[in-house]
């Protein structure tokens, strides 16, 4: 948020932008349920045909519009006719950089109680979920609430599928007979793997809920063939495989569940085989981005934690592993592993 605010505002207005950040993500919030994106670009531009399409009520759909426009989503010369801007567009259900699972993730219960309690979480250094939803962990509320394990499951693609192409470029696959993304949701990493090398046979190995939509988007991609979903737990054991790729996996769990995840990976890794982490990597103190922000999120919704490239080592050796290599794609560090 801070990045956003121009430099040349004073510290006053500053901190009432920082303060009130959660009611932008609201706003943007409300632009995602209501479909705004789609519906400006399907050429209705008024308050009330949205309203209407979305059974909203027109007064507050016209001043909806009127604040997205002070924060840059939409445009209008009027006030009456509205356009999108490129911004909006992210929020697109068929935009290839869409972010809009990540915004509906982001606001909904299983997030948003969460946070109104991280206070609670700096001063215990607890997870919150027990405490705001009655779960042990978020995964095991979002297998009890399907409706939005989907849109984290949307979210998740919404944040691999801007780097995926490049993950694939940086994993070399000549050689490997059979690659598991493990956690991997709807597979967004592996399938953008496969299609890269038409050879390697891919699989997703996640939660049993989370399965169909892998095998869907598979179908999509014309890959069935040689894709396999399979749903289990990683902290019992993964299926056999010569490369397993963890993106965004390891962040969600302390250290001691990371070593029993790279632990199952090693035990069933065929020789000469793989495990690859994708994940941000926490920079010096001070340094501008998402990692630090996701620290606190991992704070408050799991437990885990982001981490530096020492943290990352400590765990590796811990489970019998050893960093031959790390290169970027986009954002995130893409850290090759090989058991020691």
């Amino acid at each position: 948020m801070s990045s956003s605010i121009p430099a040349e505002v004073g510290d006053y207005d500053r901190m009432m932008a920082l303060l009130t950040g959660y009611w932008v993500s609201q706003m943007v919030n409300a632009a995602a349920i209501f479909n705004i994106a789609d519906h400006l670009a399907a050429g209705a531009d008024t308050a009330d045909a949205i309203a209407d399409a979305e059974y909203a009520d027109r007064d507050a759909m016209r001043r909806l519009l009127r604040s997205l426009a002070s924060i840059g989503l939409v445009t209008s010369t009027d006030g009456a006719r509205f356009g999108a801007t490129s911004l909006l567009g992210t929020l697109r259900r068929d935009d290839p950089n869409s972010l809009r699972g990540m915004v509906l993730a982001m606001s909904a219960r299983g997030h948003w109680l969460p946070w109104g309690r991280f206070v609670d979480a700096v001063r215990t250094g607890d997870r919150q979920i027990r405490a705001a939803l009655g779960f042990e962990n978020a995964f095991d509320y979002f297998g009890a609430n399907l409706d939005e394990a989907a849109v984290f499951t949307e979210a998740m693609s919404n944040l691999s599928a801007a780097v995926a192409a490049e993950i694939a470029q940086a994993i070399d696959t000549a050689g490997v007979d059979r690659a598991w993304d493990v956690g991997g949701a709807n597979g967004e990493v592996i399938r953008a793997m496969m299609r890269a090398n038409p050879h390697l046979r891919g699989g997703v190995f996640d939660l049993p809920h989370v399965v169909p939509d892998a095998v869907e988007a598979a179908r999509r991609d014309g890959l069935l063939p040689r894709f396999t979903a399979t749903g289990g737990d990683f902290f019992r054991s993964v299926p056999g495989g010569d490369l397993y790729v963890l993106k965004f996996i390891l962040h969600d769990w302390d250290d001691d569940s990371c070593i029993r995840i790279l632990k199952n990976c090693h035990a069933s890794l065929q020789a000469g085989g793989r495990v690859v982490v994708v994940d941000y990597l926490v920079g010096e103190t001070g340094a501008a981005g998402l990692p630090p922000l996701m620290d606190m999120n991992m704070l408050v919704m799991t437990g885990g934690r982001e981490r530096d490239i020492a943290e990352f080592d400590a765990i590796f050796d811990s489970a019998g592993l050893r960093r031959t290599g790390i290169t970027r794609a986009g954002q995130f560090a893409v850290i090759e592993t090989v058991a020691i």
